[in-house]
């Protein structure tokens, strides 16, 4: 039986990479090879870009009137919703993700093309005031070829978070999805066709050090927008500097998750437990160290252990799975090696904590829900990303300690946060070191709310009119509007 196989996206084709050459991509569910890949490579990101460049300096897209780019990102996302089971399908196929949340996240990616579509007439430049024989304006302007390097864990709706605003402010794109999971993009573009003028974004797949290099380094792309690990975007960071090229970094989060004993309990219990258990962990925002007011903590480690025990653990195009596979088989050994490491440092493995071997699908990737009580201080799995669903009980006695224990890391990307004192809310949600604060609730996105981190958790922002500032370079034009005004040569006008 043939298996499918997915191209280059160079210049509105679907092309071979250079030397024809192919990688296997893997169902995380089955562990078998489900597909095959094109193994992009230098030269081929140096025809994206040139095909990327050419497309921007044309008068079709530079100089296209807002409204058109408009209805060319609605027609995305309309090619999106009228395809999206299959779209869902091949995300799921591909990232391990449960069929159910592939489905809300490719539906998810239709609503950010479709803000962002009404975003191209509506970001502007601004008046600024100035002396009466002054006209002093600012006008955004697109970069030009954007670089988007998207990582494995929600590639669909991840890589429309980069597509849609950087099209909006009239960039063009080369786009590099994560080797293990580059199908659903390829399949997008294959079913917008002719409805996406060739250039405006291409695709080259393959392995980070070779294209993903490449992308960075390339002259031709003047900015590069990354989601990832920290190893890559130390690099992402780098070569950026080298080149003096702006770039965004997305990178990975060891998020506190905060329960007061006057929290709504039942609600608070759910919140924690979708915080790290669902999309199996793997996600930047996962609350994996879960803080607890002493006055709480036995009775919510004891019921998140009595029904982490209970989730079904399963093949993720199964209406009846909670938690399917993690991505790959080195993901998986990485998270089962942290949480052995726990254990030796003194940590009490409460549930879970090794490998699972469904009799269905031996070779699956499959980690199940673990909790980690009793953690020292120092130990090292309170300060690295684990990327599984995996999540460390911690009590603390007050609001200080709650403050001091969450922002004991590195990382700064969200925070959550459950209490019905009002008060709290605003005093801790100031204090945390986090870029986004949930309260009442957890792991919660939308295209028109800020999204990104400090620290080692990057810096820039995605998503709301903030992203567009990103994705755009403002140039001031001041004019002098006093015709018979001659400026002295040699003294700066100064102030307004």
């Amino acid at each position: 039986m043939s298996i499918p196989r997915y191209g280059l996206w160079l210049d509105g084709q679907e092309r071979p990479a250079t030397g024809n050459r192919h990688f296997e991509s893997i169902d995380p569910a089955t562990g078998q090879t489900w597909c095959e890949v094109a193994a992009g490579t230098a030269e081929d990101v140096e025809l994206a870009v040139a095909s990327s460049f050419r497309a921007f300096h044309s008068k079709g897209w530079r100089h296209a009137d807002p409204g058109w780019r408009r209805n060319l990102l609605q027609r995305i996302a309309k090619c999106i919703t009228d395809n999206l089971e299959q779209l869902a399908r091949v995300e799921c196929r591909d990232s391990g993700k449960l069929l159910r949340e592939c489905r809300l996240h490719v539906g998810a990616a239709a609503q950010w093309f479709e803000y962002f579509a009404g975003m191209t007439d509506k970001f502007c430049g601004q008046t600024i005031p100035s002396d009466r024989d002054v006209l002093n304006y600012t006008i955004p302007e697109p970069y030009g070829v954007v670089g988007a390097i998207v990582p494995g864990n929600s590639p669909f709706l991840l890589t429309s978070w980069k597509l849609a605003p950087a099209l909006a402010a009239g960039n063009t794109l080369v786009v590099k999805p994560s080797e293990y999971t580059s199908a659903s993009l390829v399949t997008l573009l294959r079913l917008l066709g002719d409805d996406l003028p060739p250039g405006i974004i291409n695709v080259v797949t393959g392995m980070g050090a070779e294209v993903g290099k490449a992308i960075i380094d390339h002259p031709g792309i003047q900015k590069i927008a990354f989601t990832g690990g920290e190893t890559g975007g130390r690099a992402v960071a780098e070569g950026g500097g080298k080149r003096l090229v702006p770039v965004i970094l997305e990178l990975g989060g060891k998020s506190a998750n905060i329960v007061f004993d006057d929290a709504s309990y039942e609600k608070a219990l759910a919140g924690v437990m979708a915080g790290v258990f669902a999309a199996s962990g793997q996600t930047c925002m996962a609350g994996s160290r879960v803080l607890v007011q002493k006055g709480l903590h036995d009775r919510l480690l004891s019921d998140i252990c009595s029904r982490s025990a209970s989730i079904i653990v399963g093949h993720p195009a199964s209406e009846s799975s909670q938690i399917g596979p993690l991505g790959n088989a080195a993901q998986l050994e990485r998270v089962h090696s942290l949480v052995a490491g726990a254990a030796k440092e003194g940590a009490t493995i409460h549930s879970g904590g090794a490998p699972l071997t469904l009799s269905d699908h031996p070779h699956g990737y499959y980690f199940p829900p673990t909790v980690i009580g009793d953690v020292p201080a120092d130990a090292s799995i309170l300060q690295k990303e684990i990327f599984g669903p995996v999540m460390t009980i911690i009590p603390f006695e007050d609001e200080e300690e709650a403050l001091a224990l969450a922002n004991d890391s590195a990382f700064g990307l969200v925070a959550g946060l459950w209490t019905n004192n009002v008060y709290r809310t605003h005093r801790m949600a100031r204090e945390l070191n986090a870029g986004t604060i949930f309260v009442n609730l957890y792991r919660k996105v939308a295209p028109q709310t800020p999204f990104g981190g400090r620290g080692r958790s990057g810096f820039g922002r995605e998503n709301g009119y903030e992203v567009m500032r990103e994705y755009t370079q403002i140039k001031s034009v001041l004019m002098d509007i006093d015709e018979n005004r001659i400026q002295d040569p040699f003294v700066m006008r100064v102030g307004n």
